[in-house]
């Protein structure tokens, strides 16, 4: 690699825009470091659900499954309502999703999350099938399109060419996408 992440650190600014990419192979892969740090700016959120629950994520921790070329991303769930006692509930919500390029935005985000695990604490039955129901559209609607990565028009764009971001690779340590 021309840079790598760790080096950026110890160049100056001008330079620190590259850190990452391979312009030999026409690469840049953002580390599970880079992509989870990232991610973590963007929680805690939460959604209203019927007027009556309070979905909210918090906690993120980034998956990344090379063999299945997606990104999952696992964090605590609690759902509040004054129809629930205890209230809140928490719980873990696994939410794993492909990948796309948004140009307009320059950003690596979800494509069509799809809940695969989602646990409650201290509740069971039919209560717990309702909660999973809502907590399971709010976590997929809550992480739809949210951002891996974002780019600056800077680190893509090197002398007098723009790179556009091609093919995304899910690696086990990260994330590689093709500039052509």
């Amino acid at each position: 690699m021309l840079r790598t992440l760790l080096g950026a650190a110890a160049l100056p600014a001008p330079f620190a825009a590259l850190a990452g990419f391979n312009f030999f192979t026409s690469e840049y892969t953002a580390t599970r470091q880079e992509l989870q740090a990232q991610i973590a700016r963007h929680f805690p959120v939460q959604r209203r659900y019927a007027e009556i629950f309070t979905v909210g994520l918090r906690d993120p921790q980034l998956g990344l499954d090379a063999r299945s070329n997606r990104a999952a991303i696992t964090a605590a769930l609690s759902i509040e309502s004054p129809l629930l006692r205890p209230s809140p509930v928490e719980g873990i919500v696994t939410v794993s999703s492909a990948l796309r390029y948004d140009p307009a935005t320059r950003a690596l985000r979800l494509d069509h999350p799809q809940a695969e695990r989602f646990e409650l604490q201290g509740v069971t039955g039919r209560d717990a099938e309702r909660l999973q129901q809502i907590g399971t559209v709010v976590a997929q609607e809550l992480l739809r399109d949210q951002a891996l990565r974002t780019f600056t028009a800077q680190e893509l764009t090197v002398g007098r060419k723009t790179y556009e971001i091609g093919d995304i690779t899910v690696q086990d340590d990260g994330i590689t996408v093709q500039l052509k």
